[in-house]
């Protein structure tokens, strides 16, 4: 039995869209083990009723590549998922039951795949890298996809940063968030975005947070989604006002994420005030960055 530990993850961190992402300290768990003859799926947490028990579970499909990847046929296979992270979110759940399903898959056929085919097999899946990545990999990765292979750079996270994740209380499906943005931008929105992210990159290695206000901006994708999520851009001020240094939408929303030195508790509860005046009810967590990605936890022969 295999049993593998995946953090959510926050992507683009405001300008580095399909680009940037980090790991946080938040997990779902992911068993497998070859038993009986036939799959049997258990999910428990967070959503469980809506995930699928048969062979469309997305832990399912990724392990089924590696299988036939590396040409292992397992005898039987029990898959339990226990989900911490909330589904439709923006907090890469599907990343984290992509990276779960090849890990899991990749240990019990005798860990064939490394982790950069493990890495690109997961983007092909997901459909772009950058929750992926951090997802297997930890920290904060930037990547880049240059024909068919990713290439990446980890970054270790600021010892002193922190995050707030005000969570509402509705699912936002990826696809409904990405049918909302522009075919195309403008140049010059395209330079914001690019000098932005440079900075944002610049300042995380240099540990300087005092630019993270300025480098988590964004013109390509935010002000396109800022209507699916009520409030957001009141949340957006309030948080700075409180002292967080940078705001953004985590991925695709409806999730926002706040990055703190100091004064999280602060920050959080003004956010949940904030939400609440737009009449959301929403879920506030204190996170801190994760520095390591997928873990085996435990493999019994």
């Amino acid at each position: 039995m295999v049993r593998v530990q995946v953090p959510a993850t926050t992507a683009n961190m405001g300008p580095g869209f399909d680009t940037l992402g980090m790991a946080l300290k938040l997990y779902n768990i992911v068993e497998m083990e070859e038993a009986g003859l036939n799959l049997y799926i258990d999910v428990e947490g967070d959503g469980a009723e809506r995930i699928p028990r048969g062979r469309s579970n997305i832990v399912y499909v990724a392990a089924a590549r590696v299988f036939q990847i590396t040409g292992y046929e397992p005898r039987g296979l029990r898959i339990k998922i226990t989900n911490n992270i909330p589904l439709a979110r923006g907090l890469g759940s599907s990343a984290s039951a992509i990276i779960g399903g090849l890990v899991a898959a990749n240990i019990l056929s005798g860990n064939k795949l490394t982790e950069n085919e493990l890495l690109n097999l997961a983007a092909n899946i997901e459909g772009h890298p950058d929750n992926v990545a951090p997802a297997l990999l930890g920290g904060i990765v930037v990547t880049v996809k240059d024909d068919d292979e990713i290439q990446f750079v980890k970054i270790e996270p600021p010892a002193k940063l922190r995050c707030v994740v005000a969570i509402p209380d509705f699912p936002l499906q990826t696809k409904a968030a990405r049918e909302v943005l522009p075919q195309a931008v403008t140049i010059s929105d395209a330079v914001f975005n690019i000098s932005r992210t440079a900075l944002l990159v610049a300042a995380l290695m240099k540990q300087d947070f005092n630019l993270l206000t300025v480098a988590m901006d964004d013109k390509i994708h935010q002000p396109y989604r800022s209507n699916l999520v009520p409030g957001m851009k009141k949340v957006f001020a309030a948080a700075r006002l409180a002292g967080a240094r940078g705001v953004a939408l985590s991925g695709a929303g409806p999730t926002l994420i706040a990055f703190c030195d100091e004064n999280t508790g602060f920050i959080a509860k003004v956010m949940k005030e904030t939400f609440s005046q737009s009449g959301l009810q929403v879920k506030v967590l204190e996170l801190e960055p994760n520095p390591v990605g997928a873990v085996a936890l435990e493999v019994m022969k």
